[in-house]
């Protein structure tokens, strides 16, 4: 990409290398990574007269899919890699 924005050409190239077939998911949020489904492909006009393209999530209840995948997230590095805390000895009836 050269410049900030992605462009209709650099998602097609990135998308090339991909199984055709499977499903595409938008990323959302890096500060509560959230997965949702892609539903429509809409092409519009900004206020400069530039032509932009916008994939919008569908309007079903199920369209938010739910948290991010920790490894997409991380790949995104949209946050760290986390490890689970050491567990401690459980307590017994009578304080031990």
């Amino acid at each position: 990409m050269t410049s900030a924005e992605m462009t209709v050409g650099d998602l097609i190239d990135l998308l090339a290398e991909f199984d055709r077939s499977a499903p595409v998911r938008q990323a959302m949020n890096p500060f509560f990574p959230m997965a949702h489904r892609l539903a429509q492909v809409v092409q519009s006009v900004d206020r400069t007269g530039r032509t932009v393209v916008y994939l919008a999530e569908g309007r079903d209840e199920d369209a938010q899919l739910g948290h991010l995948p920790p490894e997409v997230a991380m790949e995104l590095t949209w946050q760290g890699p986390v490890e689970t805390p050491p567990r401690r000895p459980r307590r017994r009836a009578g304080g031990n």
